[in-house]
């Protein structure tokens, strides 16, 4: 097998249910993967990750080559060996930083020269140089070079962005080392406008990759928006390939996304709001600062099955949060990371029994309805 897998398994309206297949094992789809910036899941140890339920997580090229640099960790192993997680790992390629770098960058039909935002050190990232990065990385999932199209932008704008990412995935094919169990994935931008994402996908599937993923998306333009986007972009894509959201997002985003036919999601939020004292529940997000936890001895969510809810209260973790102990970042995020990839599973069980529907349905009810109140 050249490249990565990919078994379609059964569908429900527009939602599938799949398996990647690499060279690190499989994972199944839908998925959400962790994300690992710089080589590691913040406050995590690769064991808890895997106990969360996490097949694939995330890592980051340009991180990653800035600190500690993708050629020490090919001598140490790859980064499989260097941060203990067995399992596959796919690396964005350095494009969204690019484009958060707007003042420290300057960019060109070669590739982009910017400025680190550890040192002030000048460095030159191109599609030849984020695919050499990548096989440094030994990634099982290398994601093409692009310039993430930032939003809001005209409509000219837009596409002359999406057309350098078309040459910049070209030049991304060509320089990307083919072996048994490693993929390519081309990246879909056009910004919000359907005539260029439509454009983008014919150059990408011309061009031929392992796997599609939908970027832009997630960069300030509101989840309507992004859902009508979505609605008009995953079905053009191939159904024999996976489908792949970038940088997405809130609970709701993902079971919105999946009934629109999306495969694999990553997002810092889950770890993210698990430092800023937020935990996500069946019934909605809830802030562990708030006073009322300082008494309640529920766990916090009573249908979840991670180690912070099977042995800690929320008046424990409220005490952790007000005093500042690295213990309450810990248990947040061991909880949030479980609570998505619980709501993945259910959400594969759901295609499987074509109840995807109904599904969608009990979480929105369930997830709008507000925490369970104090009793």
């Amino acid at each position: 097998m050249t490249g990565t897998g990919f078994e379609l398994m059964t569908t429900d309206g527009l939602a599938r249910r799949g398996r990647v297949t690499t060279a690190h094992g499989s994972f199944e789809t839908p998925a959400f993967m962790p994300v690992g910036t710089a080589a590691t899941v913040k406050a995590m140890t690769p064991e808890w990750v895997a106990e969360t339920g996490a097949e694939c997580i995330l890592g980051n090229t340009y991180h990653l080559m800035l600190r500690p640099g993708s050629e020490r960790i090919a001598r140490l192993g790859g980064l499989h060996e260097f941060m203990k997680w067995p399992g596959p790992i796919l690396t964005d390629s350095g494009g969204f930083q690019v484009m958060s770098l707007a003042g420290l960058r300057k960019m060109g039909e070669d590739g982009v020269r910017f400025r680190s935002h550890i040192d002030g050190s000048y460095h030159d990232l191109t599609p030849e140089s984020s695919m050499k990065i990548q096989d440094d990385l030994d990634a099982d999932i290398t994601m093409a070079f692009d310039e993430c199209t930032p939003f809001p932008c005209d409509k000219e704008t837009a596409a002359k962005s999406m057309r350098l990412s078309m040459r910049w995935a070209k030049r991304s094919k060509d320089a990307f080392r083919e072996r048994d169990g490693y993929g390519l994935f081309g990246i879909v931008q056009g910004s919000v406008h359907e005539d260029l994402r439509d454009e983008s996908i014919r150059a990408l599937t011309d061009i031929g990759f392992d796997g599609y993923a939908i970027g832009g998306l997630a960069v300030g333009e509101g989840q309507e928006e992004m859902l009508r986007v979505l609605g008009f972009t995953a079905p053009k894509l191939p159904d024999d390939r996976p489908r792949y959201l970038m940088g997405v997002g809130k609970p709701d985003d993902l079971v919105a996304a999946v009934a629109l036919g999306v495969d694999m999601f990553d997002c810092v939020l889950p770890t993210r709001s698990g430092r800023t004292d937020q935990a996500f529940t069946r019934r909605g997000t809830v802030n562990m600062r708030n006073a009322r936890h300082k008494e309640d001895t529920r766990p916090l969510d009573p249908d979840c099955s991670c180690y912070t809810c099977k042995s800690h209260s929320r008046a424990y973790i409220h005490h952790l949060v007000m005093a500042k102990e690295i213990l309450g970042m810990i248990l947040l995020t061991r909880h949030n990371l479980h609570y998505y990839q619980e709501l993945m599973t259910g959400m594969r069980a759901a295609i499987e029994a074509g109840t995807f529907a109904g599904f969608q349905s009990d979480f929105t009810a369930r997830y709008t309805g507000g925490d369970i109140p104090l009793s």
